[in-house]
């Protein structure tokens, strides 16, 4: 047998071993996706703050505009209903409005409600109390976690213990609720993938886990500090119980001669394929959030494009 005979006769050979376990992937991918799209509420906040030069959009209708992307899984923002937790009427409303459309309440990242971190007892303990009633709403909404934050004061060894203690309290509080308690790379100390893994293992609670997002590596804004975007994600990953595809913008290229996915955009400030990538190496096959917070396009053409963005990656990786 010559070299071309032989090449020919074992490509095909390979080729039909591959096929069952082809045939299979196909199967499982068609019925499970790799990964699913949520929305983050915080992608359209210029329309539901009212900015200037920005249409209005009220709380309620956020499933409602979820849908009209072709998105069926929603994260609330507590800022945008801050009064609003514990408004039974209210939040039955919302449960309507997202069960109408076909909806899913995925989680409501909580902000403003104190530093669970806080080196004064006191005021660590306040804390925990004030998110109680978001954890309420969750439940009451359906969703399976709250996002919060991991702010504290001190050194990185004081930091960690810190707000190792709050969130501790805040997920056993969790758990009799049936609710998870997730911490983001959102500024501080917690945009450094080590020292938030390290907080993980020092909770060790079920209950509680990360929601890496891609963007927010930014350790120090004064001073530009950052932790790498990909070895922070691989920090995260492990502890993960959601995942928010932050994008700050697309680069479109109208030249025809261009390939497709060259053409129809990729993210300016990072390698999309490879933070969703990482998150699948991990076992990860939840929701992955859209978080667009550009400028280079209006809110609604960069959730957009985001959304096609991350289905030509499903596409590539299925």
């Amino acid at each position: 047998m010559n070299r071309r005979s032989f090449l020919k006769t074992t490509a095909l050979s390979a080729t039909a071993a591959s096929l069952p376990i082809a045939a299979s992937q196909a199967a499982h991918h068609k019925s499970e996706p790799l990964f699913k799209v949520s929305l983050a509420q915080w992608s359209l906040n210029k329309h539901f703050f009212a900015r200037e030069g920005y249409s209005k959009l009220d709380n309620l209708d956020f499933a409602k505009t979820a849908r009209s992307f072709g998105i069926d899984a929603i994260e609330y923002v507590n800022q945008m209903f801050k009064t609003k937790a514990k408004d039974k009427a209210y939040i039955k409303e919302m449960i309507k409005r997202a069960d109408g459309e076909g909806v899913k309440s995925l989680l409501i990242m909580v902000d403003g409600e104190g530093l669970l971190g806080d080196p004064d007892t006191a005021k660590r303990k306040q804390t925990v109390e004030n998110h109680l009633k978001w954890l309420d709403a969750a439940k009451t909404l359906g969703c399976h976690s709250i996002r919060v934050n991991a702010g504290s004061k001190g050194s990185y060894k004081e930091q960690q213990k810190l707000a190792a203690d709050g969130l501790r309290k805040l997920s056993e509080a969790g758990d009799k609720r049936g609710i998870n308690v997730l911490v983001e790379n959102h500024g501080g100390f917690s945009s450094n993938g080590k020292w938030l893994s390290g907080v993980m293992d020092m909770v060790d609670h079920d209950r509680c886990g990360t929601l890496p997002d891609f963007g927010n590596f930014i350790i120090d804004r004064n001073t530009g500090e950052r932790y790498d975007i990909y070895q922070g994600m691989e920090d995260l990953m492990p502890h993960a119980k959601a995942v928010s595809a932050k994008a700050y913008g697309w680069a479109v290229d109208p030249d025809p001669n261009v390939c497709v996915s060259k053409r129809e955009g990729r993210e300016t400030t990072l390698d999309f394929k490879r933070c969703i990538e990482i998150a699948l190496k991990h076992g990860y096959r939840g929701y992955i959030g859209i978080e667009y917070e550009g400028s280079y396009q209006t809110p609604m053409q960069g959730v957009a494009m985001t959304k096609a963005a991350m289905d030509r990656i499903l596409l590539e990786l299925s």
